[in-house]
Order: structure tokens, then sequence, then C-alpha cells
């Protein structure tokens, strides 16, 4: 059993904050579902395990390579971030921070806050099987803990990246990869005809959308037509369908 001031637990218990996660290149995921995806998904980037005395680990789980500590409930407790504890967390270095572009297809998300909507957003992402999902300036955390648990394990599927999207929009634009902008000012995309295989999509804030100076970087400013009498649709729910139109224009 290893103790509070142990130096390891010290740590991982900074990595709770942003400011660790961001210092140390790790961060910590809770729960049998995400560390079982982690293991078998992404083995090579988790660090240690961390079971709570009471838990037992899955016997086929190939866990060879990978440091197993067990720790007391006090202890445990102090590193969880749920209300309700479920007994295992796992260490991850930050996979994929920077990415060599090239011609693909790709979620831009512009200043999203709430983090249940960025890790549905992270997972709409790896459904439609994009190959990464860039964070701007002023996005809530793409590894916290709900962000994390709202994205299910998607984080090891697909590259998730922090960086400037005015400076990714101007190195898309250098290799012809066509941008969408989210925007209730857009053409409604029954007017919008998408002749490239490639794409990226910018998405925006709750409350205020996109950006008006990254809408200006646009190819084409987009908007999916409403009958009904709400003004917008959630951020979330409006990439889905934007994917879904773009993916199915693409291959058409």
């Amino acid at each position: 059993m290893v103790s509070l001031q142990n130096e390891k637990v010290k740590l991982w218990k900074k990595l709770k904050t942003r400011k660790w996660r961001e210092r140390e290149q790790m961060y910590l995921i809770e729960g049998p579902h995400l560390v079982q995806e982690a293991v078998f998904s992404a083995k090579e980037h988790v660090h240690a395990i961390l079971i709570d005395e009471a838990f037992h680990l899955p016997d086929d789980w190939p866990l060879d390579s990978i440091e197993v500590f067990q720790v007391t409930h006090k202890i445990f407790t102090e590193l969880s971030q749920t209300e309700t504890p479920q007994g295992i967390i796992a260490v991850c270095d930050l996979k994929s921070l920077s990415l060599t572009l090239k011609p693909g297809r790709f979620l831009l998300v512009d200043g999203v806050q709430d983090p249940g909507n960025l890790g549905t957003l992270i997972r709409t992402a790896d459904a439609f099987g994009l190959n990464a999902i860039y964070l701007g300036d002023g996005c809530v955390d793409g590894y916290n803990a709900k962000t994390l648990r709202s994205a299910q394990g998607s984080h090891f599927h697909l590259p998730v990246i922090h960086k400037n999207l005015f400076t990714l929009a101007d190195e898309m634009k250098q290799l012809n990869i066509p941008l969408y902008g989210s925007s209730l000012q857009g053409d409604e995309l029954h007017q919008v005809k998408v002749s490239s295989p490639y794409y990226g999509l910018v998405v925006g804030n709750e409350g205020n959308g996109a950006s008006p100076e990254l809408l200006a970087q646009m190819n084409r400013q987009v908007k999916i037509p409403m009958a009904g009498r709400a003004e917008s649709l959630n951020v979330a729910v409006a990439s889905g369908i934007l994917l879904y139109w773009l993916e199915s224009a693409r291959l058409a």
C-alpha cells in the first residue's frame, strides 16, 4: 500500500487540475469502462493503474507492462473525481498533442465551455471517423474529468488537440481543405455543394457560436434549416447533423 505522502500519490492528486495536467503531460481517467478502453485501445499511453483496496482487476486484461498500485479507500477517495468512486483509476499521457497536418476530415471547436458538450463532440467526431478534433483558445479542457466521462473513451481513438484555430485555418487553406463554419447567418445546407473528400467543420460557443473573425476565414458558412420555432440547436446536436451532411455529400 502507498501512503498519502508518497511522491507519486502527491503527483496523481495534482493531475486533477488543468495546470498540472499540462505541466506533466498526464491525466487521470476513472471507472472500469474507461480504463478498460485505455488498456485495450491505447495501452502504450497508460502509465499506471490505481485500484481501491476492495477492487478486483479482471484476469483477462493485458497488464504485463503496466504498473498497478493498490491504495487504501481513503487515498482512492482523495484521487477520485466522481461522487461515487468506481474503484479504479488510470494515469495516462496526453496523446497526440501535435499532429502533422495533411488532407483529411476535421472538427474545429471554438470556445465551447460545457465539458459535457465537448465530450459529446469528441465522441461524435470519433463516430464519424474524423482524423482529429481541434480545440481552440477559450475551450474547456479536453482532458478534464467530465469531458472524459462524456466522451466515453473516444480520446483513445482520435487525436484531441488544443491549437489556435486561426493558425490552423491558414494551414488548412494551404492544403486546399475546404472550411465550413456553422452560423445562423450561413446558407442552408441544401444550397451548398460539397465537392471535396476533405473538410474542416467549425462549430462554436454555446451562446454566441464561432467568432465572427474565425467565420470570416471560412470557404462557406452553413446552417441547418429548421421548421420549428427554436432559435438554435445544442452545439453537439448541430455538429452531428452537419457531420452527417458532410459525410453523405462527400461520399455521394
